[in-house]
């Protein structure tokens, strides 16, 4: 649709999905009005995240300027209870808003998404797993620089340009696919903003926390133990232990998944042993200074030293899941373009973007995959049908169906 052609009330077909979170912001309207003395503010806290997830819902809303033009709509004008906005206010208004209030929100909502079909065997896993990982938004250079400074930087480009970039600190929520919480912070792996000390920073008891090699570090194991939580993390492949507690023997259930070793270690300098499982996977390209490396196995450390040593190789396998959701928040979120250059404004879009996914999970019973988006994209611009949309949440999910057959067939050839 050309941008320049006036919008109708037909064009907004999505106010009664956003309906279920509206009647969530109303409450936040009296947030940063502490200098509105004159009581006369018409933009507030609550009506701001309305406009935004408007914006991030509706395809046909591209810009802060189309937006306004639809706020100006009756129907629309109705749901959010205001109509025309100024953008110099929407602009300024972001600075004393606090981002942090809409938390509770994301986690009423969360709590209604129903938990997703898992690996029975996953049960057996006491604490809430949680996979963790920071993933990096690209774009806006200018801005990130001036707001995050040298912390924003993070790489460099070939012709010698720096790269700045925000850095997302997710941790989410395996059996309802749902955030725990997200963390904003300068792209720059380094200090405070390092990825085992931001979650060092906001360990929290009876989770299980998956992540990479970025993780791996014997202190943030040992803060993890004494959170009384758990965790499967991978180490470096090469890795070397000196002070070996026990060799264990693998069963025929950790043989057939690959597993090698399964050891009892003591770290240097740390205070609890740790369990390391080496698990033997199809040899895949690893980046290393010198150019790439070929990887044969996955070197995992946990605390769980009473798992069944091939769920702890399971509980890992899980932690891609964290990628998939960050391929649909930034596809959401859509980093080109931001309506706020406001780092207060930013963490509301990040915040609204999240509660979008959830509201995708509550409608469709799915994860918040960029299919889905992109079918209630179509139903909402009204290029699909109900039917059609209906005919696609219901498609049985035959991911890795393929794969699985052709890795049968391998076997029963004997290759």
């Amino acid at each position: 649709m050309d941008a320049r052609q006036p919008l109708q009330d037909k064009d907004i077909q999505c106010l009664g999905h956003l309906r279920k979170v509206y009647d969530l912001l109303d409450a936040l309207d009296r947030v940063g009005c502490r200098r509105d003395r004159a009581g006369n503010r018409r933009l507030h806290f609550g009506v701001y995240c309305k406009l935004m997830l408007l914006y991030i819902w509706n395809p046909l809303i591209d810009s802060l300027r189309v937006l306004q033009q639809a706020a100006e709509l009756k129907t629309v004008g109705r749901a959010l209870g205001m109509g025309r906005f100024s953008l110099g206010s929407f602009s300024e208004s972001a600075r004393v808003f606090e981002p942090e209030q809409l938390e509770p929100i994301i986690a009423e909502l969360a709590g209604q998404v129903r938990a997703s079909a898992q690996d029975a065997r996953l049960g057996a896993v006491e604490h809430v797993i949680t996979l963790v990982d920071g993933t990096v938004m690209r774009g806006l250079t200018r801005m990130v620089r001036s707001a995050c400074g040298p912390e924003g930087r993070y790489n460099t480009s070939r012709d010698g340009l720096p790269v700045y970039g925000w850095k997302l600190h997710t941790q989410l929520d395996l059996e309802t696919l749902t955030p725990h919480r997200i963390d904003r912070t300068g792209a720059r792996n380094a200090g405070e903003h390092r990825e085992n000390n931001v979650l060092r920073r906001n360990l929290e008891k009876d989770r299980c926390y998956v992540a990479d090699g970025g993780y791996s570090d014997q202190t943030l194991f040992d803060d993890i133990t004494d959170a009384a939580s758990s965790f499967v993390i991978r180490m470096r492949e090469d890795s070397v232990f000196e002070n070996v507690l026990e060799e264990r023997e693998l069963s025929q259930e950790a043989l057939d998944a690959g597993v090698v070793r399964d050891a009892i270690v003591q770290l240097p300098g740390a205070r609890y042993p740790i369990r390391i499982v080496l698990v033997k996977v199809q040899p895949h390209p690893r980046r290393v200074r010198g150019g790439v490396k070929p990887s044969e196995h996955v070197l995992l450390a946990t605390n769980l030293l009473d798992l069944a040593t091939e769920l702890v190789t399971l509980v890992y396998l899980k932690r891609y899941t964290v990628e998939l959701f960050f391929r649909t928040l930034k596809s959401l979120l859509g980093m080109r373009h931001l309506l706020s250059q406001r780092e207060q404004g930013i963490d509301i879009q990040v915040h609204c973007t999240v509660i979008v996914c959830l509201l995708i999970c509550l409608i469709t019973g799915k994860q918040p995959n960029k299919y889905n988006r992109n079918m209630i994209g179509w139903y909402l611009s009204g290029l699909a049908s109900q039917e059609e949309l209906l005919d696609h949440l219901n498609r049985p999910d035959n991911r890795g169906a393929k794969k699985r057959a052709k890795d049968e067939l391998w076997k029963k050839l004997g290759v």
